[in-house]
């Protein structure tokens, strides 16, 4: 071997390495014999631990792995064989349990990396949680300013009130810079700033509406941002910053009908406005989505709430028209009522100034006539009769009318005799019949009731009205009068296509038709004659005189009494047919309490003089006192005359039969005169009889005249035979009402 100069490692002595080793196991056996007793501390403390077996087989296979290591130290020196076998034996369950070990690791890894997997899944769940839980508080912290805006918004309905509250509320709300409203002009061309949250632009500036960024906007129900630099959106001075973030949304105006401010149009279709809302400058803040939400929620309760405040304004334009239109009603109802009063009391006054001098004409007339008068003298007196009678008729057609008019008239509602009132027809129109020489029939159906409940004297006047026309344009010929009961099947022909008859147990109706063969009517002037003063143009009409108002009364009377009126004819010379249906009531099935029904008497069946019957006549009128008492002296009565209701008290005795009075005496009217009679004369068949003598046709005159106990009304004008018919009725009866 050949000698080198290199220098050998110094390694460390045999006996120093094994006094490391010594050292190094007994410092690991120490270790491994620490380790078991921290895994039973922490499988004690770790109640919830799932896999305390294996931590008990690994403390084993720790312990095992100590106690090789602890018996080596033994081996370091000389050692019997007993100690060679403990330490195989503790190799050998080393082995064994490590390899246990292992195997179980194999099967445990995996549960415990999904162990871990679930803890991440649960863990992000719990993050989304936290997510959700503050959206939440975000709409909850949204809903709670939507509902102080909708509060703040809808708590006024006036319209500029709830637009500027708007803005206001928002700007707090949201912590907006600017905040601003474009409505559209009348026009519907531009949109024109009427808003702002600042009051740092002038209201009033313009803008097409046709822009695309306004028209991106509209298209859309969402809030829409917008670039700063649009045309909406310059609403902040010129300056050095970084302008915030912008956005806009369509406010839709449901109803804009008399919605102006600023010019604003009327519109009936769908618009819409413009709410530009602006973060604050120089910030790096951004639109939320909750914000945004916002916005969008805020814009529609505007909407609605403009939609309500017009509605509601509408309303209140049309409730104070309305108001205005019920002042005026009222006012002209009032004016109405007033100018029918004063019609009312010029036509009672009228009436009664009338009817005097008429009494004076007809009385002295009539007493005229029974003198001794050659021929001449004869028709002049009958022509003066024939045109008072006439000028009394028309008083009595104006007053009628006027009453009717005004629906002041009533009808009188009571029981006669149907038969009677067509035969006491007759008997007026008789002797102008036989002057005439015409004939005159008369035929009843056997079907019509004898008695029947309505208004006599409304019915007897229509009759007496249509067959006096039929009288008056019939120069020679025929005239008939037919009454019977109507039926359904009857009106088939008839010219009231609108009138239908309702059957019932209680009522009738009652059809008369008078046919005349005089100057006929021609079938386009029918209309006219139900008009008040119109009169056709023949030449039979013109010579025939009268008002024009007979038809017209009667069709009113008619309609009264639920009725039809109409006319038939076939044209000039060929004769006319008058037709009317009334509803008459049927007495057995109708308890009324009425007045008892008594036949009329005429002059024919009573005295013609009543000799030495003692009479006090009271009349304030010295010519109607004179008139009057000449009509009763020529009857043979002993007349007493007195003009006032004091005189007439202090004159009166009960050797006096008869008591007429003008009711509206001055001082003590005749209503005060009757009851003090009442007083003076306890015993009935001691009182005279008191009969108000009156030219009044008010129905309240006859109802004060029963009130107060008299015997009777007689109605101004009066002639000869109407004097002696009223004393013999009164006479027979002890009483006499002549319907008014």
């Amino acid at each position: 071997m050949e000698s080198c100069n290199c220098i050998e490692p110094q390694w460390p002595a045999d006996e120093l390495l094994m006094k490391y080793q010594y050292i190094s196991d007994f410092f690991i056996a120490l270790a491994y014999f620490s380790i078991p007793l921290e895994l039973i501390y922490f499988v004690k403390k770790s109640a919830m631990f799932p896999y305390r077996w294996v931590l008990v087989q690994f403390g084993a296979f720790i312990v095992l792995c100590g106690a090789t290591h602890l018996i080596s130290l033994w081996t370091f020196t000389t050692h019997s064989r007993s100690v060679a076998v403990v330490m195989t034996t503790a190799k050998v369950l080393t082995a064994v349990v490590s390899c246990a070990t292992a195997l179980m690791l194999v099967h445990i890894i995996p549960d415990l990396l999904s162990v871990k997997t679930r803890e991440l899944f649960l863990k992000n769940k719990a993050a989304e949680l936290d997510r959700e839980m503050g959206l939440i508080r975000t709409q909850e912290e949204t809903g709670r300013h939507v509902r102080m805006l909708t509060h703040e918004i809808r708590s006024t309905l006036d319209r500029h009130t709830i637009l500027k509250t708007t803005l206001v509320e928002l700007g707090r709300t949201l912590a907006l810079e600017e905040c601003a409203l474009w409505m559209p002009t009348r026009t519907g061309l531009e949109l024109q700033l009427s808003y702002t949250l600042r009051q740092q632009n002038p209201v009033g500036f313009t803008v097409p509406i046709h822009l695309p960024v306004i028209n991106q906007v509209f298209s859309s129900s969402r809030a829409v941002k917008i670039s700063p630099n649009c045309p909406v959106a310059r609403l902040r001075p010129a300056g050095k910053y970084m302008p915030g973030e912008v956005v806009a949304v369509r406010v839709p105006l449901l109803h804009l009908s008399n919605f102006q401010i600023n010019d604003w149009p009327e519109l009936s279709t769908k618009r819409y406005a413009l709410m530009v809302l602006m973060l604050p400058s120089d910030s790096a803040r951004q639109w939320h989505v909750y914000e945004l939400e916002l916005v969008e929620v805020v814009a529609d309760q505007v909407a609605v709430a403009l939609s309500h405040a017009a509605i509601l304004e509408e309303s209140m334009r049309a409730r104070d028209l309305l108001m205005e239109q019920n002042v005026a009603l009222d006012l002209a109802r009032r004016e109405a009522e007033t100018a029918i009063r004063a019609r009312n009391d010029f036509l009672a006054v009228m009436n009664h100034e009338m009817r005097t001098p008429m009494h004076a004409i007809i009385a002295l007339s009539s007493l005229l006539q029974e003198t001794e008068l050659t021929p001449e003298q004869r028709l002049m007196v009958e022509t003066i009769l024939k045109s008072s009678n006439l000028l009394a008729t028309l008083i009595n057609d104006v007053l009628d009318l006027s009453r009717l008019e005004d629906g002041s008239l009533q009808l009188d509602l009571g029981t006669f005799n149907l038969y009677a009132l067509f035969r006491e027809v007759l008997n007026l129109i008789k002797p102008i019949v036989s002057v005439k020489k015409l004939h005159l029939s008369l035929n009843l159906a056997p079907d019509l009731p004898e008695y029947a409940i309505g208004d006599e004297k409304r019915l007897m006047q229509t009759i007496l009205n249509v067959v006096g026309n039929a009288v008056k344009f019939s120069k020679e010929g025929s005239i008939s009068i037919t009454a019977f009961v109507a039926k359904s099947e009857t009106l088939g022909d008839s010219r009231a296509p609108d009138f239908f008859l309702m059957p019932s147990d209680n009522h009738f109706y009652l059809r008369v038709q008078v046919k005349d063969s005089g100057s006929g009517i021609s079938p386009q002037d029918i209309p006219k004659l139900f008009t008040k003063f119109a009169q056709t143009q023949s030449t039979a009409t013109r010579n025939s005189g009268g008002s024009g108002l007979g038809l017209a009364i009667c069709k009113r009377f008619v309609n009264l009494m639920e009725g039809h009126i109409w006319l038939e004819s076939e044209g000039l010379g060929k004769g006319c047919t008058a037709i009317f249906i009334v509803k008459l009531g049927i007495p057995e099935l109708l308890n009324e309490s009425k007045i008892p029904f008594m036949p009329k008497v005429s002059a024919s069946h009573g005295p013609t003089a009543f000799p030495r019957l003692k009479v006090l006549l009271m009349d304030e009128n010295g010519v109607s006192r004179m008139v009057t008492k000449g009509l009763l002296v020529h009857l043979g009565c002993d007349v007493t005359m007195v003009s006032s209701g004091d005189e007439c008290l202090r004159v009166v005795s009960h050797e006096h039969k008869v008591v007429l009075m003008d009711v509206f005496s001055p001082g003590m009217n005749g209503y005060e005169i009757a009851i003090r009679m009442h007083k003076k004369f306890t015993k009935r068949h001691e009182r005279p009889l008191i009969v108000a003598l009156t030219g009044n046709t008010d129905k309240m005159t006859k109802e004060n005249c029963l009130r107060v106990g008299m015997d009777g009304v007689i109605l101004k004008p009066v002639s000869l035979d109407k004097m002696r018919s009223v004393l013999s009725e009164l006479l027979e009866h002890r009483v006499l009402f002549e319907a008014i």
